[in-house]
């Protein structure tokens, strides 16, 4: 029974020994995985640590602006011509022949007006002028009789001059009577008060029997009248856009007796001068008023049509950093870093600000920059578009000896 049990217990001793050396490896696997593994967590769990310290932002691409470039001002048209009537003569108002509104040609009687200090004025200069043409021809009748005596040696040259000199001055006398019955003449025919050119009545100042002061150009007109053919629209357009509102150039008026009707202007005229207090320059437009819907002296909404800026892109007005580097936005580069922008506002439209110059169309821009955000910053951009994203989570712990 030795000999039998002998080689069983030698087997059992070496198979023993044969699985303690298998659970040794084993464990030595299990172990050196379960570190393997829990380096690699702690890497990979290192490195999402360090990408949350980063700051992170949205981005987005900027895109052309599609807005319309149009400038709207408030404008004042007035009458192409317009003309106050104020007397020449003093005196009383004879009779008037039109009201306001009344439509007028050219040479039309408007008033006329009475004048009895002008006509005694003109009796008074038509004897003066009778009485030095009288003085003349008896000057000249002397004249001619002392040089008829000349060659007789009666008379001396000296008398001979004087009566000469007599008649020159006799002579200058009429002239000046002559001139003074003219003017009066003249004078009176602004006794009838004529339209100046083809316009309407727009003011009526005087009635009969009022008393006409000449040349009172302190009070009221008589009359006033307005060519309304066509106006003249004035805007004050702000300096900064004046360069884009050339001669010639087409405007879109609007007025608010007539809501949903649009007439056409054009710029006419530029005052070339920039108004110190208001910091705009005047501009003239005409608008041709054939049909007289519009009305001089009323308010006028004017729309110019600017050239538009192929360059110009919108961003949200989140994206602009004002500070003491002036207006900027945040780009990102290749590798999301930052990398800060000078650019120059053309419009503000409220949430969306129009760029003009600074920024192209594929710059990646930061949505809502970070503050404390400089050049060369890495950041970590959101996942998903523009102001949305979800932060990828951490890694979870793999416990030693997991697979």
């Amino acid at each position: 029974m030795s000999r039998e049990s002998h080689p069983e217990g030698k087997v059992s001793r070496r198979g023993l020994v044969v699985a303690a050396i298998v659970l040794c490896v084993g464990v030595g696997y299990v172990v050196s995985d379960g570190i393997a593994s829990r380096g690699a967590g702690e890497e990979k769990l290192k490195q999402w640590t360090e990408a949350q310290a980063l700051p992170t932002v949205a981005v987005f691409t900027p895109k052309l602006s599609a807005n319309i470039s149009a400038l709207e001002l408030p404008g004042r048209m007035e009458a192409y011509a317009r003309a106050p009537i104020y007397a020449r003569v003093s005196g009383y108002l004879k009779s008037w022949t039109v009201d306001i509104g009344a439509s007028v040609k050219a040479g039309q009687l408007l008033a006329e007006i009475e004048a009895p200090d002008l006509d005694q004025q003109l009796l008074q200069a038509k004897a003066a002028l009778a009485s030095a043409q009288a003085s003349e021809a008896l000057a000249l009748v002397t004249a001619q009789r002392w040089q008829a005596m000349a060659g007789t040696n009666s008379v001396s040259r000296q008398a001979i001059d004087e009566k000469l000199g007599d008649l020159t001055v006799k002579q200058a006398q009429t002239k000046a009577a002559q001139a003074a019955l003219d003017r009066l003449e003249v004078l009176s025919t602004y006794k009838k008060v004529a339209a100046p050119f083809d316009g309407i009545v727009t003011a009526r100042n005087t009635d009969l029997g009022a008393l006409i002061n000449a040349d009172n150009a302190n009070g009221l007109a008589l009359f006033v009248i307005s060519d309304v053919t066509k106006l003249r629209l004035y805007v004050n357009v702000p300096q900064n856009f004046v360069p884009a509102i050339r001669l010639n150039a087409k405007a879109h008026i609007t007025v608010p007796e007539h809501p949903g009707a649009s007439y056409k202007a054009i710029v006419e005229a530029s005052a070339r001068a920039v108004d110190a207090a208001s910091g705009t320059t005047r501009m003239q437009l005409v608008v041709k008023n054939a049909n007289g819907d519009l009305m001089p002296g009323s308010f006028a909404n004017v729309r110019f049509d600017l050239p538009a800026n192929a360059t110009a892109v919108d961003v949200p007005a989140s994206a602009l950093v004002i500070d003491q580097g002036g207006i900027r936005v945040a780009t990102l580069d290749a590798e999301d870093r930052v990398k800060f922008k000078t650019v120059e506002i053309g419009r503000d439209l409220g949430r969306v600000v129009e760029i003009s110059s600074g920024l192209a169309a594929d710059d990646r821009v930061i949505e809502s920059p970070p503050d404390g955000l400089v050049d060369g910053d890495k950041v970590r951009v959101v996942v998903g578009g523009r102001g949305a994203g979800q932060v990828t989570p951490p890694p979870a712990k793999t416990s030693p000896g997991a697979r």
